[in-house]
């Protein structure tokens, strides 16, 4: 008997042809239950459409995932299970109605794997060319959401986005929280051809030790995105793009290096924008921003309403305020939703001492990819 067509010997465990038959039975069954699953999907479109209900529902969506999680008991890691349900969620989601998704483009961006990473494949893609584009496309209802990064554990807040978030009528309806591993590659993948290395300027940023160390004799350039970096590189020998392996693949580069960013655990925090607040998922983050009267000690006193009501501040920033030079607008993450009774005990206090006072959304706290 050819190897080809050998069994196993009884004893051994089942054959490759059982095993297989028994893969083809599972997937059979993986189907109906999708298929079920869709069809019960349906039927609550159905239902949230009599009722005026959102087809979006961030937190029941993160519900699903985390239960999936808490169940998953291997091979697969947490990772993959919560990248499966994205999908099939996803795919559920378009049939009552497939979301229309802004972020800065072209495609093979970061924003848009942030994009991706938090709405599946399964959504109508708007790439744009910048974050006021973005921005007005949900305010006129060309799109339905946005994404915008926000602040880079590197390099910090984003400004552009800030700038924005101050006289927008949008709400922050969630988070993503996307690890940023950089390549430099190019259309020959050789490193001694490089004489200028393009990128978006945060990751030039991100990656400047890294260029310091090994091209020092090269020019950087800052472009709109790394994806227009991606397509500059394979337009030019000469030119090395700094941008996702995504990016690189989509353009024909070749890789001359792997994660060249100078700190190891790179993180870009993405916004995601929408035109109505969402309700409470029991581990909520809140953003606000405030002005207060230019007086020794109004800060301070503004800061400890939310230590008297116990809410944690995890980030302060500030930002000029517009012709009133030497003044600021603070942006501040709190823990918890604006429902929430002490948060909303705080926020009343905070609108009878600030000049002026915004919430500009509460929404689940977002994890890394990885968790």
């Amino acid at each position: 008997m050819s190897s080809r067509t050998a069994r196993k010997p009884s004893g051994e465990g089942p054959s490759l042809e059982i095993l297989r038959a028994r893969m083809d039975e599972i997937n059979l069954k993986i189907l109906r239950l999708i298929s079920a699953r869709a069809s019960v999907a349906t039927e609550i479109g159905r239902l949230k459409h009599l009722e005026g209900g959102e087809v979006y529902q961030p937190v029941r969506e993160r519900a699903i995932i985390e239960r999936m999680i808490a169940e998953n008991e291997g091979p697969l890691t947490n990772d993959q299970v919560k990248r499966i349900y994205v999908e099939i969620i996803s795919a559920c989601r378009a049939l009552e109605h497939e979301p229309r998704v802004a972020f800065l483009g072209p495609e093979h961006t970061y924003s848009h794997e942030a994009a991706r990473m938090r709405f599946g494949s399964s959504i109508q893609l708007m790439p744009l060319e910048s974050f006021a584009a973005v921005f007005q496309a949900i305010e006129n209802g060309r799109a339905d959401f946005g994404v915008v990064p926000v602040e880079n554990s590197t390099e910090g807040s984003i400004n552009l986005t800030l700038d924005l978030l101050i006289d927008t009528a949008l709400v922050i309806i969630g988070e993503v929280l996307l690890p940023i591993r950089h390549s430099l590659m190019s259309l020959s993948g050789d490193a001694g051809a490089v004489r200028r290395i393009v990128s978006h300027q945060q990751s030039l940023a991100q990656c400047r030790g890294y260029i310091s160390a090994n091209f020092p004799h090269c020019e950087t350039e800052a472009v709109a995105s790394n994806a227009l970096a991606a397509q500059r590189a394979a337009a030019d020998g000469t030119i090395a793009a700094i941008a996702s392996k995504a990016a690189g693949e989509a353009y024909g580069l070749k890789t001359i290096a792997s994660n060249v960013q100078d700190v190891a655990a790179n993180t870009t925090r993405f916004l995601v924008m929408g035109t109505r607040p969402i309700e409470k998922s029991g581990r909520d983050k809140t953003t606000l921003l405030f002005a207060v009267a230019d007086r020794v000690g109004t800060l301070n006193q503004a800061l400890n309403l939310f230590a008297r009501n116990a809410i944690n501040i995890s980030k302060i920033e500030s930002r000029p305020l517009r012709a009133r030079p030497w003044e600021y607008l603070f942006f501040v993450d709190v823990m918890g939703h604006r429902d929430d009774p002490k948060l909303a005990r705080a926020l009343k206090s905070l609108s009878n001492k600030a000049l002026f006072l915004k919430v500009l959304g509460s929404y689940p706290e977002g994890r890394s990819a990885a968790a």
